[in-house]
């Protein structure tokens, strides 16, 4: 596939080009800074200009295509993860403001471009308890994409908004869009440094769900959703199989849920966050990853 990234420079984004372009697909990285990974083409551009953004979707991805008949080639498919990625970053209506115009940007030049398969990166903050004033519970548990979504930040309301957004596009031109809500990204030589926390202290993990999703298995989901096509708009949780806490799920349960409805029984690591619909849907087969690495 002919693939444009944004983000690719990014704590997971740069995991997911170089998965990408291992796996032969060609790969434009747009982002403000390059990445310089092999097999990945950089350009710098600043998403929330319109006219950048439309200008390098509808551009050429390496010198070779010079010599392509006829004209440019279009995308097969646009990846969207560049984003503020968190709150305290940059003032809040700043966070807000890129996150939403560069979506935007990025969801209107791909449908007006005619590109047939969109994904961008959505967040476990949508559910509002990640980043709320003081302890925020789960309507229920494991948390599913049927979940409501009624956030306290700004970071978490851009991602509102831009589901909101590839909804209407979708609506309008009949588009595969899916949103990946995605959860915590742990890079594998991280484990080093958290495991001994994820152990002794489950509730250091209570924001996140207790769930975590490895940069290997979100270039695998990343995968699998380029390559399913007629699902129409879609919200897909991203994350691993097991919980980020060495307490079992039972525990856990006892622990910080009690009060909270629980709609099936549990195995003795799994996640509270669930992934059903993406291993239904898209053949998702994340693996467990940091009580063994």
């Amino acid at each position: 596939m002919r693939i444009c990234f944004t983000g690719g420079s990014g704590k997971a984004g740069r995991h997911v080009v170089a998965h990408l372009a291992a796996q032969g697909h060609t790969v434009l990285n747009l982002d403000l800074v390059p990445a310089n990974i092999k097999g990945v083409w950089d350009m710098t551009a600043d998403l929330t200009d319109t006219g950048q953004v439309f200008s390098a979707l509808s551009g050429i991805v390496g010198f070779d295509e010079l010599d392509c008949e006829p004209g440019v080639p279009k995308f097969d498919a646009v990846v969207h993860f560049a984003a503020i990625p968190r709150i305290q970053l940059r003032p809040d209506p700043d966070c807000y403001r890129i996150n939403t115009a560069s979506t935007y940007n990025v969801l209107e030049a791909a449908i007006k471009l005619g590109i047939p398969k969109l994904l961008f990166a959505s967040s476990e903050t949508t559910y509002g308890i990640c980043f709320a004033d003081g302890e925020v519970k789960p309507d229920y548990i494991p948390v599913d994409e049927e979940h409501s979504t009624v956030p306290h930040d700004a970071y978490a309301m851009s991602k509102v908004c831009n589901e909101v957004c590839g909804k209407g596009f979708h609506a309008r031109s009949g588009t595969d869009i899916y949103a990946l809500r995605i959860n915590n990204v742990i890079e594998p030589h991280e484990y080093e440094a958290y495991a001994p926390q994820w152990k002794a202290n489950a509730a250091c993990r209570r924001r996140n769900i207790f769930a975590y999703i490895d940069t290997r298995d979100l270039s695998h989901f990343v995968e699998c959703a380029l390559a399913t096509d007629g699902l129409g708009y879609q919200v897909f949780n991203v994350a691993n199989p097991d919980s980020s806490v060495g307490m079992p799920s039972a525990d856990v349960i006892q622990n910080f849920y009690a009060d909270v409805p629980q709609k099936r029984e549990f195995g003795e690591y799994e996640t509270f966050y669930s992934i059903d619909k993406s291993r239904e849907l898209l053949g998702f087969d994340p693996q467990p990853r940091w009580r063994d690495d």
